[in-house]
């Protein structure tokens, strides 16, 4: 048996099934932001992704076509690329389609190596698990970036075969229709995340770098592992959690395009201070009640 896996509409959203059009307008403003060539440096991993994001308004927006695409009917989708001619621009396009006037981003150009600050991407859409209807499978970053064909046993013993989207990335759910007893849909989320802890999304590389507070606080150099071996990141002093430290040309490599790697500082606290650690950080308390205290 085999079957072609469709994104899920909602998941892609970030949303769960049966959400208002309040919240799908918001989910939907916020994923077109995200993925907006404007705003990515026409990135094409940006560009396919945003026309998804397209999609999946389009249909989930317009009760008809919602209800033919909850009933499994894809024919009706099938149309031509309204972005064959280019892409508007961002706010034109927030205005045209929500009705809503925006105004320009200014986006801050990004520095050779290791310090430019951006927004930090929303993680995964959470998976809903439903009993005997999800699974979970690993891919290397190559087959998630050209896409591969895996094997899919489901508890009734039907072997499903079916070909993973190109460009992919690791928190991805994917729906097979129909292939589950009494012809329900099997969601299958997709988890390419490498042993040193990369993350995978399309050309795109993602890491958590754990840092105590005087390391944000202050700045340092730490090793940080990437696709082709470790190398040394400076951390700005004054790095708050969520900060994203861009390191050019780290990610995949397709063609003559490559990704970047981004680095997600997140400040941790260690679990067990000493007297004098707990002494330092209630002088810092001290201060930031009252500054004058100093």
């Amino acid at each position: 048996m085999t079957s072609i896996a469709d994104p899920d509409y909602w998941s892609l959203l970030g949303l769960e099934p049966g959400s208002s059009q309040d919240q799908l307008k918001r989910a939907f403003r916020q994923e077109a932001r995200r993925w907006h060539p404007d705003l990515n440096g026409n990135d094409p991993v940006a560009e396919e992704r945003f026309k998804l994001v397209n999609e999946a308004y389009a249909v989930l927006s317009d009760p008809r076509r919602r209800q033919s695409w909850e009933a499994g009917d894809r024919a009706s989708e099938t149309s031509h690329d309204p972005f064959a001619s280019g892409f508007p621009h961002f706010e034109d396009y927030l205005e045209v389609v929500l009705g809503i006037p925006t105004t320009a981003v200014q986006d801050e150009p990004a520095r050779d190596r290791g310090d430019s600050p951006v927004s930090a991407p929303p993680p995964p859409p959470p998976v809903q698990v439903r009993e005997d209807l999800e699974s979970t499978i690993e891919l290397t970053p190559d087959q998630a970036l050209f896409g591969t064909r895996v094997e899919l046993a489901l508890e009734d013993g039907t072997l499903v075969e079916l070909n993973t989207p190109p460009f992919a990335g690791d928190g991805w759910r994917l729906r097979l229709e129909g292939v589950a007893a009494g012809g329900r849909d099997h969601f299958l989320q997709l988890r390419v995340v490498t042993p040193e802890g990369l993350r995978i999304d399309g050309l795109r590389v993602l890491y958590r770098l754990e840092l105590f507070p005087p390391d944000a606080a202050l700045g340092c150099a730490v090793d940080v592992p990437t696709l082709d071996g470790p190398v040394t990141l400076q951390v700005p002093p004054g790095s708050s959690s969520g900060r994203l430290l861009r390191l050019r040309g780290r990610g995949l490599t397709i063609d003559d395009r490559r990704g970047d790697q981004l680095v997600e500082i997140v400040i941790v606290i260690p679990a067990d201070l000493g007297d004098a650690e707990r002494a330092l950080y209630r002088r810092l308390q001290e201060l930031a009640l009252d500054p004058d205290a100093s």
